[in-house]
């Protein structure tokens, strides 16, 4: 399944936004746009539904609190608004569920956080539409979502299984290298790939192989002079990656992850995730320290393992080259295009400017959006300081 459609009101960057995402979206605007606080829409969400100390109080307190989540262009209606469909395929006329969920704060007491609007649909029909009676009699209630609750989610528990296994990934090689430094310190999910190799090593042996064995012919490729990648335990049971570099010696010399590039490891990183089955997966410009000629290859591999392992994948990015390959849909790619009253977002080709430069197919999309998304006088820098 798929997040075939995302409706939003005062989230962060964005005052309003409605659009349809695709299996495969790229996500593009100006720096500081809300690139992050769109795919934290997801996160958030898996947040409330994770069984294991999830939920909306949670939620909202690692995010600061209710005024750090909320838009700034937010005037009297603050009520912050999150709305998804679910479908099989992002071409379906009907989506399989929808869930809304409108947050607010309480006008006094402990001013917490508290549901404004809880509903959900199986195909058409709206078989939840909270608050109802049983939250008018106990406002407390209302301090939790029926997402996050196993008693109360039976009816649409298939949508918080899929919300909870949402992965996000923004590999930092230096915490990667160092972890045993920061063992008491891991942040919870991992977003920052500290604790990859520990989800390598908790892998089954024949998983762990396999998808090693794919990543290695693909790093064999990327990066000069490795000719092997394998995993190993040291002493101590701490798990390591090791490859071979060939140089004059015949047997060449083995190094293990902590003297690995910044790309190669955020590479592995890439290619871990998408050999992954499991939900949707969220990555955070994965052109970061990789060559120009690797990241223009990324866009078509992200599509062939797309069409092998059924993952919708929504990645934000800066990078011509990676949206230079012509496969790209206009549909594929949201502007995000900051403003007074917030952030809009859209889907590149329904801005009539852009599809006419699409249509003959003679520009990619990297060569007409990214040059949208400059600020408007970056040239200024040329004269500073």
């Amino acid at each position: 399944m798929i997040v075939s459609r995302l409706t939003l009101k005062n989230w962060r960057n964005f005052r309003e936004a409605d659009v349809c995402l695709r299996e495969r979206q790229f996500i593009v605007g100006p720096n500081a746009s809300g690139k992050s606080n769109l795919l934290d829409v997801f996160r958030f969400l898996r947040d409330i539904a994770k069984p294991d100390g999830g939920g909306l109080q949670k939620a909202i307190k690692i995010r600061g609190d209710l005024s750090k989540v909320r838009c700034l262009s937010a005037r009297r209606d603050t009520e912050i608004l999150i709305g998804i469909e679910i479908a099989e395929s992002a071409d379906d006329e009907t989506p399989k569920w929808k869930y809304e969920i409108g947050i607010k704060q309480e006008t006094a007491g402990h001013r917490r956080p508290v549901l404004s609007r809880e509903r959900v649909w199986k195909g058409e029909k709206k078989i939840i539409d909270r608050p109802e009676t049983s939250d008018e009699e106990d406002p407390a209630r209302l301090t939790q979502t029926f997402l996050e609750q196993i008693n109360e989610n039976q009816k649409f528990r298939e949508i918080a299984e899929f919300l909870e296994k949402i992965t996000y990934l923004h590999l930092v090689p230096q915490l990667l290298r160092y972890a045993q430094n920061f063992q008491n310190n891991l942040i919870e999910d991992d977003p920052f790939g500290q604790g990859f190799l520990g989800k390598i090593a908790t892998s089954s042996k024949r998983t762990r192989d396999a998808r090693l064995s794919q990543i290695e012919k693909a790093i064999k490729i990327a990066v000069p002079k490795l000719k092997n990648l394998s995993f190993e335990k040291d002493e101590s049971g701490k798990p390591h990656l090791k490859a071979l570099y060939s140089h004059w010696r015949p047997s060449g010399a083995w190094q293990r992850e902590d003297q690995f590039s910044d790309g190669t490891l955020r590479l592995m990183g890439f290619l871990w995730s998408l050999l992954e089955k499991d939900s949707l997966l969220l990555l955070e410009e994965p052109e970061l320290s990789l060559h120009a000629g690797i990241v223009e290859k990324l866009a078509p591999l992200i599509y062939r393992m797309q069409r092998k392992n059924k993952r919708q994948i929504l990645l934000s990015t800066h990078s011509h080259e990676l949206l230079s390959d012509r496969g790209i849909d206009g549909r594929e790619v949201l502007l995000l295009i900051p403003g007074n009253e917030g952030t809009q977002v859209g889907v590149s080709s329904n801005f009539p400017d852009i599809k006419a430069l699409l249509v003959n197919g003679e520009l990619s999309v990297g060569d007409v959006v990214i040059r949208r998304t400059a600020p408007e006088n970056c040239e200024q820098l040329d004269m500073f300081p």
